[in-house]
C-alpha cells in the first residue's frame, strides 16, 4: 500500500485483493499499524451495549425528534480502546523522546509533580467552597506566590492568569492603572523585534499602539534606537529577557533606566525564565512586570499534561494596581481578599483576570517542583539549561549557519537558519527529514528576525547522549540539505503519514467528516 503525498489515507485492500506495496495484506507494517478513521470503523447501527425495547408513548420533543441517522459509528469498548491506543503510538511525546521545541520549554514532567496535582485535597476542590474548608490549598497557593516573589526580587505576585498572554494583558492594565491614577494617559507600547510575538499582540488588544524597536547585528535590542523613541506618549517597553534569539539582553538595567527616566513602565516577558530562574533576579534589572509561565519553567511541558499558568509578579509601584483576588495570610488563617473584603489595603487594583484563583493543579505541580530542587536545584536546572543549548550551538554551527553564534553564548536555546542550503531546499525540508530520523522537528521560522529560523531548546532534562542524538540527526540531514538532496523534498517517508499539503490544510480545512461519494457508472 503506497501512502500519496497529500497525506490521504488510500482505500484498505478488501480480502482476496492484490498484496500491497509494503508487502502485507492489511496496510500494517509490523508494529505500525494501519488505523482508518473511526467513522469508517465498522456499522453505524452497531453498538457495545444491547438496551431493552423502548415503549412507545407520546413524545415529549416537542418536534424536535431526530429524523436521520445520527452519523456516529457505533463501536464496543474494545474496538473504542484500540482506535484511540493505536493512534496515540502515532504521535510523538516528551516521553518517547528529546521534543527540541525552541521557546516551548518541552521538558521531562517529573511524575512526583503529577502525584502531587491528584492528591484529593487539591485536585477535587471546588472554588466555591468555604475558605474554611481549603485552607491547604490557600497555604499551597501563598507559598507558591512566595517563591516567585523570592526568585524574581520583585514586590508581589498576581496567581489567577492562566497564562503567558494572559499575564501579559494582566501586567499592562497594571501599567495602564497606575498611569491614569497619575493622569497620565499614554498611548504607544514599545514593543522590540527580538520580542514573543504575544507581546504585540496584547499591546493591541489592550487599546495601545505598537511601535517596533530594532534588534542590532548581536541579536539585542538596539539600545540608541530605543531611546531615540521614548518620549511622553510611550506608556511601555515590553521586552522579552532572554530574548527569542536565545540571547540574554545585557542593557537590561540601562534599558529600564531611560524608560523610567521617560515616565514609562517596563514589562517583561517571563515565558524564557527557564533560562535565567536562580541566577538572575529580574527585580534587581528595573523590571516593574513580568509573567512566569509556570507550565514551562516549573515543571509541566508546554502544551501538555494540562492548562497554562502565568502569575504575574509586580513592583512595589504597581502592586497597589494589582488584581483581585488574591490569598492573604492572615495570622494562622489564610483569606482569599474579594472586592468585598479589599477594604483600604488594596483598593486601587484594577479588577480581576479570572473568576477565581487560577489553575490549583498548575500551582500544585510548580510548588513541588521548586521544593524538591530547593534554591541551589534552580540554579542548576537553568545552568544546565544553557549548557544544552550552548553544546547543540557549538557542535552545529559548522553545518548550520547560527546569524549570531558570533556574538557570545546563548541562553537555553540555540538559533539556527537555512542559510546555504542549495537545490531550493529550506528549514521546512529539514524539519520533515528530522521526522524520518525520529524527532520531532525544533520551531521553524520563529522568531521573525531571521529567514527560515530554526530554534532548538534542549532544556536541562536531557543527557548527553541523547543530545548527541539529535546533533548527529540533525547534521546528517543538514549535510543532505547544503548538497541539494532532493529526496528531502519527499520527506518524511517513514511516518504514518507523508507529507501534507499545509497550505490547502490552513486556508481549506476539513472540519467535519462526511462519508466520500462513491462513484456510480452512467446508465
Amino acid at each position: 500500500m503506497s501512502i500519496n503525498q497529500s497525506g490521504w489515507r488510500p482505500e484498505r485492500p478488501e480480502a482476496g485483493g492484490e498484496q500491497t506495496v509494503a508487502g502485507t495484506f492489511t496496510g500494517n507494517k509490523a508494529l505500525m499499524l494501519e488505523e482508518p478513521l473511526i467513522f469508517e470503523m465498522d456499522e453505524a447501527d452497531g453498538t457495545g451495549v444491547d438496551f431493552e425495547e423502548v415503549p412507545q408513548g407520546a413524545s415529549r420533543l416537542a418536534g424536535l425528534d431526530r429524523n436521520r441517522p445520527i452519523g456516529l459509528p457505533g463501536l464496543s469498548e474494545p474496538q473504542t480502546v484500540r482506535h484511540y491506543t493505536r493512534l496515540s503510538r502515532q504521535n510523538y511525546a516528551i516521553d518517547l523522546g528529546l521534543f527540541p521545541l525552541g521557546s516551548c520549554t518541552m521538558k521531562h514532567n517529573p511524575r512526583l509533580n503529577e502525584r502531587m496535582a491528584r492528591l484529593p485535597g487539591f485536585a477535587d476542590i471546588h472554588p466555591l467552597q468555604p475558605v474554611d474548608t481549603v485552607q491547604g490549598a490557600y497555604q499551597l497557593i501563598h507559598q507558591l506566590g512566595e517563591w516567585l516573589i523570592k526568585l524574581t526580587g520583585m514586590h508581589s505576585v498576581a496567581m489567577s492568569p492562566k497564562a503567558g498572554a494572559h499575564g501579559e494583558l494582566c501586567g499592562l492594565l497594571a501599567i495602564r492603572s497606575a498611569l491614569e491614577a497619575r493622569g497620565d494617559k499614554r498611548e504607544v507600547v514599545l514593543v522590540p523585534e527580538s520580542a514573543h510575538g504575544t507581546n504585540p499582540a496584547t499591546a493591541a488588544f489592550a487599546g495601545y499602539r505598537v511601535e517596533n524597536i530594532p534588534a542590532n547585528e548581536r541579536g539585542r535590542v538596539d539600545l540608541d534606537a530605543l531611546k531615540r523613541r521614548l518620549g511622553p506618549d510611550v506608556a511601555a517597553v515590553m521586552i522579552t529577557n532572554p530574548n527569542t534569539c536565545g540571547l540574554f539582553e545585557p542593557d537590561m538595567i540601562e534599558i529600564s533606566k531611560a524608560v523610567h527616566a521617560a515616565g514609562g513602565l517596563v514589562y517583561c516577558d517571563g515565558a524564557n525564565f527557564n533560562a535565567i530562574v536562580g541566577r538572575v533576579r529580574p527585580g534587581d534589572l528595573g523590571i516593574d512586570a513580568m509573567h512566569i509561565n509556570l507550565h514551562k519553567t516549573f515543571s509541566t511541558p508546554h502544551g501538555g499534561g494540562g492548562p497554562g499558568s502565568g502569575p504575574v509578579v509586580f513592583s512595589a509601584a504597581l502592586t497597589p494596581f494589582a488584581p483581585l483576588p488574591f490569598v492573604e495570610k492572615q495570622g494562622e488563617r489564610y483569606a482569599l481578599i474579594e472586592e468585598e473584603t479589599v477594604e483600604d489595603h488594596h483598593a486601587r487594583t484594577f479588577g480581576r483576570m479570572a473568576a477565581f484563583n487560577g489553575q490549583m493543579g498548575m500551582f500544585t505541580r510548580a510548588l513541588s517542583y521548586i521544593l524538591s530542587h530547593g534554591a541551589d536545584g534552580l540554579a542548576q536546572v537553568s545552568g544546565d539549561a544553557v549548557l544544552n543549548a550552548n553544546y547543540i550551538l557549538r557542535e552545529l554551527e559548522d553545518v548550520l549557519d547560527a546569524p549570531f553564534g558570533a556574538s557570545g553564548p546563548c541562553m537555553h536555546e540555540a538559533l539556527f537558519s537555512d542559510k546555504g542550503f542549495e537545490g531550493g531546499l529550506s528549514t521546512l525540508d529539514l524539519a520533515k527529514g528530522l521526522i524520518d530520523e525520529g524527532f520531532h522537528p525544533m520551531t521553524m521560522y520563529f522568531p521573525l528576525v531571521v529567514h527560515g529560523a530554526m530554534l532548538v531548546e534542549p532544556t536541562e532534562t536531557e543527557s548527553k547522549a541523547g543530545i548527541d542524538q539529535l546533533i548527529g540527526a540533525m547534521r546528517s540531514v543538514a549535510l543532505r540539505a547544503k548538497a541539494g538532496d532532493q529526496s528531502l523534498k519527499a520527506a518524511p517517508v517513514h511516518a504514518p503519514r507523508r507529507r501534507l499539503d499545509e497550505t490547502l490544510a490552513a486556508r481549506k480545512p476539513v472540519l467535519a467528516y462526511k462519508a466520500p461519494v462513491q462513484a456510480r457508472a452512467a446508465e
